[in-house]
């Protein structure tokens, strides 16, 4: 892994909202801390409402991580767009955030409980 990420199991149960809708609640998130940058929740899918999610035709590439793709959330306020990344083939030092996701904290509300 790259000196400078580490990844651990958060602390505390996590929930995710959308505006009013419950995306999920999970006490198997993973946080990942990268540099200087404030640490990021990747939540497991399994525990996501995936029926809300539509994958978006964005991606971008991280040198550390790999190819990330997105996904847009369908709330009652409308499409959350780009809202959601995924490493979903991430490289080998960070293969534990594979089938995980992480949230922009300007388009939801994330709660630890």
């Amino acid at each position: 892994m790259a000196d400078h990420i580490t990844i651990s199991p958060a602390s505390t149960a996590v929930t995710i909202r959308a505006g009013q809708i419950d995306l999920g609640t999970t006490r198997a998130a993973l946080e990942l801390r990268e540099g200087s940058y404030p640490p990021v929740l990747y939540i497991p899918r399994a525990d996501i409402d995936m029926s809300r999610l539509e994958k978006a035709a964005r991606s971008t590439t991280c040198p550390w991580k790999g190819k990330a793709s997105y996904y847009s959330i369908r709330s009652e306020a409308g499409l959350l767009e780009n809202a959601v990344w995924s490493y979903e083939e991430p490289l080998e030092a960070v293969a534990g955030i594979a089938g995980h996701l992480a949230f922009y904290p300007d388009k939801i509300t994330l709660t630890r409980q």
